[in-house]
């Protein structure tokens, strides 16, 4: 990577030089200019020296683009499992934590062996949010930390053997799984615009006006709003829905009064069971989301470093990735994941500085050592949660679609997503279809409930049975044509 701060862009002279040819001492107001604008460059360069005024703008834009994005899963599985506001609260900063703990580690490599050390924002992760809902409805939340760790476990070995397995997961079966994954999380959206299952006012008038509320202002804000307004869209419509929800007479502050102002989160607040079936669930989607992230670290180096990923970053920031995945479950939070949204900042602005990531890191971890702040956050009515996490999920199901459409369709391609699709939500979607006579009980948790752990065995099993094709796609008129090569 070019260094940014060692020479000026137009005159390509050092900034450290005191004069001109046929020119006595630059004038002061030149030299501290000069100066200014060398220390503006060393933004760009990972380890280059910086003042807090100049990196807490780039930070709070990082924590205002993941913000929600971190808080919200936090708040649907505690939604699902039925918790009172404090235990809520404590899954919220348990998320909070784990996230700036999988910054720190990919900011500051241990040993470079545990982190990247590149230029990343990690946060809980919504890829989670269907296998864990289907766990703990049917096996409670001590069922979905113990898979958490298992799958912590299977990310760290991802990490260490990644280059000898991940012939397993080409563009084709990945994009289809995550397309699968945003297909699941829909329902989960629409059931908390309606108010939240097992809510006594489900479905009613009132939510849905809020959720709509809800998403149109982050819809608009998405689209058509500029800088900080569209980077915190979905912050901007959870409080534009908060209020209206308030004045409505829909939240409950009672929580906010009764929470304390400092408290770490609990170590071991919950015991950990670590069901065979729950653990193969999860540990499925924990593999597909640990290629997600490999994916988003080569992305985030080629874009902003100007250099490919090296094995050994891509392995390091897996294993802690994993490492932190494994805490979770101890902690009673949310696995992490990259945050798409902000490789999308660090991508346009090439603010790279690691300091930038450490102060966001360290906002988030003081955000999750306040109660207040989580108590706060789970007053959030299930509308406005809705409303604001329906686009999310539809983008997650697209970017699917975009990762196996890249480079056009083949005949195989096609068949091994269309196949993988009509099993996955077919089966998920008819009851009891994998609780007959001769199958066991855990086919059923592992497979009949959740289309991702479906769609991921059919997608890896027909890539390796289906024959290979050449082919020349090419697009016209907004559709894939398929041209087959001789």
């Amino acid at each position: 990577m070019q260094d940014r701060g060692s020479k000026c862009y137009l005159c390509h002279m050092p900034y450290n030089v005191r004069s001109l040819s046929g020119m006595g001492p630059l004038p002061r107001v030149w030299e501290a200019q000069m100066a200014e604008s060398a220390a503006g460059d060393t933004l760009f360069e990972r380890t280059g020296k910086v003042s807090f005024v100049q990196v807490l703008p780039h930070a709070l834009q990082h924590v205002l683009a993941a913000f929600a994005g971190i808080v919200t899963p936090a708040i649907i599985i505690a939604s699902v499992c039925g918790f009172t506001p404090q235990e809520e609260a404590a899954v919220i900063q348990a998320s909070l934590v784990l996230s700036a703990l999988d910054i720190f580690l990919q900011q500051f490599p241990i040993k470079g062996v545990v982190g990247s050390g590149l230029p990343i924002v990690m946060g809980a992760s919504f890829t989670f949010v269907p296998a864990l809902k289907a766990v703990g409805l049917e096996l409670g939340f001590e069922a979905v930390l113990g898979a958490q760790v298992i799958g912590g476990v299977l990310v760290v070995l991802f990490g260490l053997l990644f280059r000898r397995v991940s012939f397993l997961f080409p563009a084709p079966v990945l994009g289809t799984v995550i397309f699968v994954i945003g297909l699941s999380l829909c329902p989960v959206a629409v059931a908390s615009m309606a108010g939240g299952e097992g809510a006594a006012d489900f479905g009613s008038v009132t939510n849905w006006a809020v959720a709509l509320v809800t998403f149109v202002v982050t819809f608009m804000a998405g689209n058509y709003g500029k800088g900080a307004l569209r980077l915190g869209s979905i912050l901007a419509g959870i409080c534009a829905g908060f209020v209206l929800a308030a004045v409505l007479g829909m939240v409950d502050f009672s929580a906010i009064a009764t929470a304390s102002w400092f408290a770490p989160p609990a170590l071991g607040t919950h015991r950990l069971v670590f069901d065979p079936a729950a653990c193969a669930v999860v540990g499925v989607v924990a593999i597909v989301n640990a290629v997600q992230v490999m994916g988003e670290f080569a992305a985030v180096s080629s874009a902003a470093l100007d250099t490919p990923a090296t094995d050994s970053q891509i392995s390091g920031g897996l294993i802690a990735n994993g490492l932190v995945g494994m805490l979770s479950g101890f902690l009673g939070g949310v696995p992490t994941a990259t945050f798409g949204q902000n490789v999308g900042i660090i991508a346009e602005n090439k603010v790279v500085n690691r300091m930038v990531f450490t102060l966001a890191a360290a906002i988030l971890l003081i955000a999750g050592l306040l109660p207040k702040c989580a108590a706060v956050l789970t007053s959030i009515p299930q509308p406005v949660i809705g409303g604001a996490t329906i686009g999310v999920f539809a983008t997650i199901g697209m970017n699917g679609v975009v990762m196996f459409a890249r480079h056009g369709l083949s005949q195989r391609d096609t068949t091994l997503m269309g196949l993988s699709i009509a099993f996955g939500t077919g089966i998920e979607r008819t009851a009891g279809a994998l609780a007959g006579a001769g199958f066991p009980a855990w086919v059923g948790t592992v497979f009949g409930g959740s289309s991702i752990a479906v769609a991921a065995l059919v997608a890896v099993v027909l890539n390796l049975v289906l024959p290979r094709q050449k082919y020349a796609p090419y697009m016209s008129c907004g559709e894939i044509r398929i041209v087959e090569a001789c």
